[in-house]
C-alpha cells in the first residue's frame, strides 16, 4: 500500500527525495538552524572583540574617526545578530500554526540578509584592525582584498556550480 508521501499531489518534485511537502520544510528547516548557528556563533565572537575593545587602555588613542567606524561596526554586529535571530522569533510566533513553509522562506530570506551584513562586519572589523595597527592605506588594501574574497567565494563560485548543477540536472 503506497504511503502518504507517495500518494501527495502537492510533491511534485523531481530531486530523487521521497518526501512529502511537510517533511521538505523540516529538513529544510533543519537545515537553516545549522546555518543560523554558524552564523551566529562567528557573530558572537566578532561581537565580543568589538565590545572588548571600547574597555581597552588603548582605546582613548584612538582618532575620532577610528571611533566612528568602531560605533558602526558595533551597530554592524549587533544588526547582524538581530538579522540572524529573526527566523527563530518568526518559528516562535508562529509555532504550531502549520507555517512551517513560510517560516523556512523567511529564514532563507534573513540568512542571505545576515551573511552580508556579516561580510560587511568581518571586512569591516579586519580594516579598522589593520588601520590601527598599521595605517590609513593598509586598512584600504585589507579591506579590499577581503571583499574580493568574499565575493568569490560567496557569489562567483556558488553562481558558477548552480549553473553547473542546472546544466548537468538536464541529463
Amino acid at each position: 500500500m503506497p504511503e502518504e508521501r507517495d500518494r501527495d499531489p502537492l510533491d511534485d518534485r523531481v530531486d530523487g527525495r521521497d518526501e512529502t511537502p511537510t517533511e521538505r520544510a523540516d529538513r529544510n528547516w533543519n537545515e537553516v538552524l545549522q546555518e543560523l548557528r554558524v552564523l551566529q556563533t562567528g557573530t558572537q565572537i566578532l561581537t565580543g572583540f568589538l565590545l572588548a575593545l571600547a574597555f581597552q587602555p588603548a582605546f582613548a588613542d584612538l582618532t575620532a574617526g577610528q571611533r566612528s567606524i568602531y560605533l558602526l561596526l558595533v551597530v554592524v554586529s549587533a544588526l547582524s545578530a538581530i538579522i540572524a535571530l529573526a527566523p527563530v522569533a518568526l518559528h516562535r510566533v508562529l509555532f504550531q500554526q502549520r507555517a512551517k513553509a513560510e517560516v523556512v522562506s523567511y529564514g532563507h530570506a534573513a540568512l542571505i540578509t545576515a551573511l552580508f551584513t556579516v561580510s560587511v562586519l568581518i571586512v569591516g572589523v579586519v580594516a579598522f584592525v589593520f588601520d590601527v595597527v598599521v595605517g590609513d592605506a593598509a586598512a584600504w588594501w585589507a579591506l579590499a582584498i577581503l571583499a574580493v574574497v568574499i565575493v568569490v567565494l560567496w557569489l562567483v563560485v556558488p553562481a558558477i556550480l548552480r549553473a553547473r548543477v542546472r546544466m548537468g540536472g538536464a541529463r
